[in-house]
């Protein structure tokens, strides 16, 4: 195939009259300076898809149905508590519906990859399936519907609490042994896509004691190692009630922290877990649009910049999916806390700077190649519309995307398949219809 883009951003910069081809889900050419040829397609302006490093995906079915408030104060707490309801009804068939639905409107908003942060791995009464990975290869088989690319990464969950406490009953449907565990990788490898990866992921230090952990690091090692870490307060306090130590720093302390590693939130730090994050080479996954949501609080986002850290997005519960908000809603909060703008930024480009760091960050993350125009990268592919036809060909075009309103997602490209035509997914209505019946079944 052949694509023409008026604009497209390369990885030495922006360009002018680029010319791509690409085959077998590759780019295989690129050309700046260049006509476009009969039979091109035309975009206003080429970017790399993006990475969503953590996604729930079955927690889009409930998406903007947790605002009513209780007689007591509601809290992340509370809101688990209702999200654990919801996951005890779904069916597998229910599970792939949904997912499909997210991964449908990811690639509308620009995403090209997930990271699958999966633990609905069993029956609702807590059995085991026939299939021990049939929750998983509803996942599998709803990226493979939509066409996006996936890292699998299959949740390891032993207990409900730090001590460790019992799980209750509501976790019925996560719990694993170390040897189903193993199992459940090796199953998921086996239904794995070329361009898919598969890593794990121990839920929390809630969830899984630090030798657990370690355990799992040293069993997988290469893999794509994701935790929840530090995202509400009361897990810090409960931390240093159980050790001592604050998540983070405990973390740290015993386990075997690298580039592999993202801690998901990673929301309450002190100054020396900043930079104690920051020197090991492991990724934040950062989840604004959720964690203002549930009220987890702002992340540190400055100092950790600055303390050279390493970031990507993810869209969580699911409760809005957008590329570009993520971004946006880093940033502003970081402005509402600091009462400063650009406040991400470095120099210059504030949406530049987000951009960049979440396609590094994100694919070191999802153990995915960078997301780069370049031969011999994945064709993923993002066309924005800008129908103002302003005349730039630099930074603003993604501050534009990201904080202002004219650029819209026109075209996606995931491996090479034009998924996403006119801003909508090829296969939305049939995916949209099956999800509408799982919901109205659920909720």
């Amino acid at each position: 195939m052949t694509l023409h883009a008026r604009t497209a951003l390369l990885p030495d910069g922006w360009a002018r009259n680029v010319r791509l081809t690409f085959a077998a889900g590759q780019i295989a050419s690129v050309a700046p300076d260049a006509l476009p040829q009969p039979g091109d397609h035309r975009a206003d302006i080429l970017i790399p898809g993006l990475p969503n490093l953590h996604s729930h995906a079955f927690q889009r079915g409930f998406s903007g149905l947790t605002e009513q408030r209780g007689p007591s104060r509601d809290s992340f707490w509370t809101w688990r508590e209702m999200m654990y309801r919801f996951a005890l009804q779904l069916t597998p068939e229910a599970m792939q519906a949904i997912a499909a639905l997210a991964y449908v409107e990811m690639l509308e908003a620009g995403f090209t990859r997930v990271g699958e942060f999966h633990y609905l791995h069993h029956a609702p009464d807590g059995a085991v399936y026939d299939n021990p990975a049939e929750m998983s290869a509803r996942i599998s088989a709803a990226a493979e519907e939509t066409g996006i690319s996936l890292t699998h990464l299959p949740v390891f969950y032993t207990h409900g609490g730090f001590g460790p406490k019992p799980a209750g009953d509501g976790q019925r449907r996560f719990l694993h042994d170390g040897d189903g565990f193993a199992r459940l990788v090796q199953a998921c490898d086996a239904m794995a896509r070329p361009q898919d990866r598969v890593g794990l992921a121990p839920h929390s230090l809630r969830a899984a004691t630090v030798a657990q952990i370690t355990g799992l690091a040293q069993a997988f090692p290469g893999r794509p190692f994701h935790i929840h870490i530090a995202e509400q307060v009361q897990e810090v306090e409960d931390c240093l009630g159980f050790c001592g130590q604050r998540p983070v720093e405990y973390l740290l302390s015993h386990a075997p922290v690298g580039a592999d590693w993202c801690l998901i939130h990673a929301t309450h730090l002190t100054p020396a877990e900043v930079q104690g994050i920051a020197d090991t080479g492991a990724v934040v996954g950062l989840c604004p649009i959720t964690e203002a949501n549930l009220g987890d609080g702002i992340f540190p986002a400055e100092a950790f910049l600055a303390a050279g850290g390493r970031f990507g997005f993810g869209t969580d519960s699911n409760v809005q999916i957008t590329a570009a908000g993520e971004a946006r809603m880093l940033e502003y909060s970081q402005r509402l806390n600091t009462r400063a703008r650009n406040v991400c930024a470095d120099t210059g480009s504030t949406g530049a700077r987000l951009f960049h760091g979440a396609a590094m960050g994100g694919a070191q993350a999802l153990g995915a190649p960078v997301p780069q125009l370049c031969p011999g990268a994945p064709a993923d592919l993002v066309a924005l519309d800008d129908p103002m036809g302003l005349d730039m060909a630099d930074d603003r075009l993604l501050d534009r995307w990201i904080f202002g309103r004219d650029l819209v997602v026109a075209d996606v490209w995931a491996t090479g398949r034009h998924l996403v035509r006119g801003g909508r997914h090829i296969a939305r209505d049939r995916i949209v219809q099956a999800a509408a019946v799982a919901c109205r079944a659920l909720v």
